[in-house]
């Protein structure tokens, strides 16, 4: 006879989540995220999870804003959407979680990014009239915080927050990429619920550092454009989508787990190697400990995520606790050589979402729509299996069009 966990796991369906979407403008055009598309408002960014993505779970981050909060409450007063009683604000088949990303810096480091997930309207908008106090524009993204990093913690768990601290590995405001080689010489780790490992890292190499071996995994977009929702995602097990049952995944209570996270192969991450600012190019394998660039002698040098991680790790080698979720390498469909925007909507009129499209169509349904080449790509995508070269220096990794070999 199953246990009780394997009966729940059999009757819950997976629950994708990508947990960390920016507000780029509000329904009325007032900018929040000023390097985010214009489209991306509350209600749009709903819409898109929920009918082209398949998304189930989705942390929109920029919620702190008093001019996102205003659209939020119009949507909930219409009936577009409303508060669930777990947490969170249910949109169609997609709930949507209130997070905001902070910038915060101790003395004498650089500054780091930090996400942090509230249960309900009320809490954020409690959370967004402490915080002002310490801001110079409480309406835009991802705004310094003028608080030591241990205070903001306490204001968060205070209101029962969840800290996550943001793309934890990448030169640009990463808290291990930018600030200290360990997370213990910010904040305190005991108070962290997850880290976001951001798009140049997997948890493979996150495993060189020991304090991260009890600490869960998060890998989301970080999406700045419609079209960016899903490149990252989380594969959940919960019995319904809201914060209270994500807060217990975090935790594994109760038969709640993360059970898969998916993202691109770190070779395609736009900080994944060393970049020479000189030159312009990316050191790759071959050149991994150079000191200055094996082309032009220069010795600006932008360190990448592979690099940086090798230079503060504790282990010799990296080593993957075995209560960790797999992590699938997984190539977005946006990546994907001559899957344009035509065939991408044929795929979508005929099987719903890109998550149905990724994990639950076969390759001969997949050929009867887009032929039998691009639908060999879309398996080879979905298994991690296309060539790759190494991206850097803000510029993303490219996938090869060679048909993938047998």
């Amino acid at each position: 006879m199953m246990n009780e966990q394997q009966t729940a796991s059999a009757r819950w369906e997976p629950c994708y989540a990508d947990l960390h979407i920016h507000i780029g403008r509000t329904s009325r055009g007032e900018a929040v995220k000023i390097s985010g598309s214009r489209d991306l408002t509350f209600e749009n960014i709903a819409r898109e999870a929920s009918d082209r993505k398949g998304i189930h779970l989705l942390g929109v981050i920029d919620c702190h804003s008093p001019v996102v909060q205003m659209d939020i409450e119009q949507l909930l007063e219409s009936g577009t959407m409303s508060e669930l009683e777990g947490g969170g604000i249910a949109y169609q088949d997609t709930t949507i979680l209130l997070g905001t990303e902070l910038e915060l810096r101790e003395p004498g480091m650089r500054e780091f990014h930090m996400l942090a997930y509230f249960r309900d309207l009320k809490t954020m908008k409690s959370f967004t009239v402490w915080m002002k106090r310490y801001m110079k524009n409480v309406n835009l993204s991802s705004q310094r915080v003028y608080v030591p990093a241990l205070e903001m913690q306490a204001e968060i768990k205070a209101r029962g927050g969840l800290i996550v601290p943001a793309h934890a590995f990448t030169p640009h405001k990463g808290i291990y990429g930018s600030t200290a080689p360990r997370m213990a010489d910010v904040l305190d780790t005991s108070l962290i619920d997850a880290v976001e490992l951001g798009l140049s890292s997997d948890s493979s190499m996150a495993s060189y550092i020991r304090e991260l071996d009890q600490v869960p995994f998060l890998t989301n977009s970080d999406a700045h454009s419609l079209g960016k929702i899903g490149r990252e995602y989380n594969q959940l097990q919960l019995e319904k989508a809201s914060f209270d049952e994500f807060n217990m995944a975090l935790k594994g209570q109760a038969g709640r787990s993360i059970t898969a996270n998916y993202g691109l192969n770190p070779r395609l991450g736009k900080y994944h190697r060393t970049y020479c600012a000189s030159c312009g190019s990316i050191m790759d394998e071959h050149a991994m400990s150079a000191e200055r660039c094996p082309y032009c002698g220069s010795v600006k040098l932008v360190q990448g995520v592979l690099d940086r991680i090798l230079a503060i790790a504790d282990r010799e080698s990296p080593q993957v606790p075995a209560t960790r979720p797999a992590y699938h390498y997984q190539v977005p469909l946006e990546f994907i050589p001559g899957l344009g925007k035509a065939k991408l909507r044929q795929l979508l009129d005929r099987f719903g979402t890109e998550m149905n499209v990724l994990h639950r169509t076969s390759e001969d349904e997949l050929a009867e729509v887009v032929g039998s080449v691009l639908a060999g790509l879309i398996v080879a995508a979905r298994n991690g299996q296309l060539e790759l070269s190494s991206g850097g220096g803000g510029t993303y990794g490219k996938v090869s069009s060679k048909e993938r070999s047998e």
